[in-house]
This record gives C-alpha cells, structure tokens and sequence, in this order.
C-alpha cells in the first residue's frame, strides 16, 4: 500500500498522517503544496468524492489574509480558488489508490491500513 499526502511541512494535522503511516511502515510520497500545487485533476477528483466546500480550509489564516472571511464564496467559484492558491486547501489530503480523505480521520486510514495488510 502507497499513501500519497499533500499538505505542507508546518501543518501539524500533516505532520500526525506521515508519522500515522510511516509507524505502520507504509510507503508514503509527500507532496509539498508550497514547493509543487495540486493538480485541477487531483482537486477535482476530491471534490467529487467530499465536495468542494470541504477542500476549502474556511478557518485558515490564508483565507482571512486574502479577506475571504468577509466574502461569499459561491461553490463553483471554489475549486479554481484552490487551483490558484493551494494555501487555502485543508490539509492534509490523503490519497491511497481508490480511497481519498481530507484532513485528520485516523478512524477511516486504519480500514485503509487493514484493508491493505
């Protein structure tokens, strides 16, 4: 089993998924979403499994930097917001063949660990 993660270095909820893996000796691929974004594809197969609002981190400091707090932020408007600006992404993003996951679920990447062993 291979878990692709994308979040950033200084994320803690990021930093919890690669040690969670990496103590279950799973194969894990980091992406950085400061040094390399997610791909439109990428996001747009989590938005369709989870929706577009739940990519979007509305409590980040990103979002209230970029005054986003104050603004409506209309469903369609979200996935190329994200495309643009891969700091407003809730992290970390989780990727194991099928299965796809958004932010700290542990409950739900110990079935992906058992499935897997």
């Amino acid at each position: 089993m291979e878990v692709q993660i994308f979040g950033t270095k200084s994320c803690n909820e990021t930093k919890k998924a690669l040690r969670f893996f990496k103590e279950r000796r799973m194969k894990v691929h980091f992406v950085d979403l400061k040094q390399k974004p997610a791909s439109a594809g990428e996001l747009r197969r989590f938005a369709e499994k989870h929706g577009a609002e739940a990519l979007l981190d509305r409590e980040g400091k990103r979002f209230r930097e970029r005054g986003l707090h104050a603004a409506h932020v209309p469903e369609p408007r979200i996935l190329p917001l994200l495309e643009e600006d891969a700091m407003l992404l809730r992290t970390p993003l989780l990727r194991s063949g099928k299965h796809l996951a958004i932010g700290w679920n542990e409950g739900q990447w110990r079935e992906w660990v058992a499935q897997a062993g």
